[in-house]
């Protein structure tokens, strides 16, 4: 009877609950570790002199975090359109480049 209120999908059990959101946690992590280790090389020296960050240094983080954020989400939305149009059955043209 569950497939009168679940649309006729399976219910996925705590077990896969539990190892979507572990997925889920090791993505963003890997994801926020690669932005720090990305943006700290570009706009941090190895050797600085100073313990805070300058102005400069600053600003760089910033405009860096929000690039990085700014691409992932466009890459994020081009994969999800890619994904629906193969659900759909719309494999059938239009190459499967990300980047065409």
């Amino acid at each position: 009877m569950s497939f009168l209120f679940g649309g006729g999908r399976p219910q996925p059990s705590s077990a896969e609950k539990i190892a979507a959101a572990e997925a889920e946690i090791e993505m963003v992590s890997n994801m926020f570790n690669q932005l720090v280790d990305t943006c700290t090389k570009k706009c941090i020296p190895n050797q600085y002199r100073e313990a805070d960050l300058n102005k400069g240094e600053s600003v760089c983080l910033d405009r860096c975090v929000a690039k990085f954020f700014e691409v992932n989400v466009k890459v994020s939305e081009k994969m999800q359109g890619e994904a629906q149009q193969r659900q759909g059955g719309a494999m059938g043209g239009g190459g499967g480049s990300m980047f065409g």
